[in-house]
């Protein structure tokens, strides 16, 4: 608790002296400038005709109408840290929470990747030792091989990472094998600073705050733990019902076109 002295507001924070000291300042009014907090934005350049042109790219695919002949995809990764305990954790109790300890042990780091077709409710999680264009080729050769074996073509939506390249299916696979993968692909990349567009990032938000919340030590458990969080999600049909299209876009985001 701050007690303050007399002329000097009460808080966490006290007045400014006389001096203008940088160690004492003022409290911020309500509305006003927070300079000690601050917020992590990916924050595209104004009047920028690439951003837009793959931006409402990506829109026009999100509203096309559902065909199971030629599914829409999105992908996404993510770095995470395999950690265990220290300290065995105390078990909560009646009148107590559970008691973790802050220290851990690492034990590792994976990529943990995800594909969702937004308008069936349908994704496979899993995670990888690496985020090699050999592991982006095998998500994609099983992707087109064993969930989507009998469609003509599959709409394939990402960001534009080195390794989400039609060269890495050449160097996971023989040239007969990539060529046929890579001719059952439409590729639609984010743009870059854009990736609130890749609905795969979404359901990697959601699967972060349902299924990551604790440390986990092994990759097998992980996969396990993902596994679980997949049947329940796809027994659940919960589907993505993209609203934001490419009018919104003109007038929301009309600082993003350039001038004509």
């Amino acid at each position: 608790m701050v007690v303050a002295a007399a002329g000097e507001t009460r808080g966490p924070y006290r007045r400014a002296a006389a001096s203008g000291s940088l160690h004492d300042w003022a409290g911020p009014e309500k509305g006003g400038l927070r300079p000690h907090l601050k917020k992590c934005w990916t924050i595209p350049p104004k009047a920028n005709a690439e951003f837009v042109a793959r931006m409402e790219d990506v829109l026009e695919v999100y509203h096309r109408p559902f065909d199971p002949a030629v599914p829409v995809v999105c992908m996404d990764e993510k770095p995470y840290q395999l950690l265990g305990h220290a300290r065995d954790p105390i078990p909560a109790r009646p009148g107590h929470d559970l008691k973790e300890d802050s220290e851990y042990v690492r034990h590792g780091t994976c990529s943990i990747f995800v594909w969702v077709e937004p308008l069936a409710g349908h994704r496979h999680v899993d995670a990888k030792p690496r985020r090699t264009r050999i592991d982006w080729a095998a998500g994609v050769d099983r992707l087109l091989t064993m969930d989507y074996p009998d469609a003509k073509r599959v709409v394939l939506v990402m960001d534009n990472l080195n390794t989400h390249t039609l060269g890495s299916l050449y160097e996971a696979f023989e040239p007969a094998k990539a060529r046929a993968l890579a001719e059952r692909l439409e590729i639609h990349y984010t743009p870059k600073h854009g990736s609130w567009l890749n609905i795969a990032e979404i359901e990697l938000s959601a699967l972060s705050r349902q299924c990551l919340t604790r440390r986990i030590d092994d990759l097998d458990v992980l996969n396990a733990e993902l596994a679980a969080w997949q049947k329940a999600t796809n027994d659940d049909q919960r589907q993505v019902d993209w609203q934001f299209t490419t009018n919104d876009a003109r007038i929301k985001l009309r600082h993003l076109y350039p001038n004509i």
